[in-house]
């Protein structure tokens, strides 16, 4: 008796997994076309690999960057050009920062039982902020140690160089902060 009901038992077990997994797969419209598109994305892959490169351009160019800008003191030179196409420039400590980008984390994710859900993190100065100030940049100046702001789009653009430039537009261009780019030569 204990046997029969040890097999009943199992097949009961075995046909709830069965029907649980049987349950389990999707086949809607959208799972179908999900199939698809991976589908032809393994097809492609197989037929097209993607190549390998002998030498990365890209990484050669990050190195760089870190290399020109992961030294303190480095100064920058950021120029200016307003919607009548006049330059101007600041020579400031390192590079200017996006007024958007923070040291702490902005956002957290808490779990419940109802899913996951993103709650806004206050910032240093504890407050709260849209992350809307992309387009501000802020620095130092580069002897005076002075807070300089200045926000891109409406028709200005600015143009950052590690070194002053020469050329015919930006020879001209007005000193916007305390120091010029003589104060600094080197």
């Amino acid at each position: 008796m204990k046997a029969i009901a040890r097999v009943v038992t199992a097949s009961v077990l075995a046909l709830i997994a069965v029907c649980g997994l049987a349950a389990c797969e999707d086949d809607s419209s959208q799972s179908r076309e999900n199939d698809a598109k991976q589908k032809n994305y393994d097809h492609l892959v197989a037929k097209q690999p993607a190549g390998r490169m002998q030498y990365s351009p890209t990484r050669e160019a990050i190195n760089e960057w870190v290399e020109t800008w992961g030294k303190r003191g480095k100064l920058s030179y950021v120029y200016i050009q307003n919607g009548k196409g006049e330059y101007g420039y600041f020579v400031m400590k390192g590079l200017p920062v996006p007024r958007c980008k923070m040291l702490t984390p902005t956002e957290r994710v808490d779990s419940s039982s109802n899913g996951k859900v993103v709650v806004a993190q206050p910032g240093m100065d504890g407050t709260y902020d849209s992350g809307s100030m992309c387009g501000a940049y802020y620095g130092f100046d580069a002897l005076t140690g002075a807070y300089m702001e200045f926000t891109v789009g409406a028709n200005q653009s600015f143009f950052l160089f590690d070194r002053p430039m020469s050329m015919p537009e930006y020879a001209d261009a007005e000193q916007l902060g305390p120091t010029s780019a003589e104060d600094v030569a080197d």
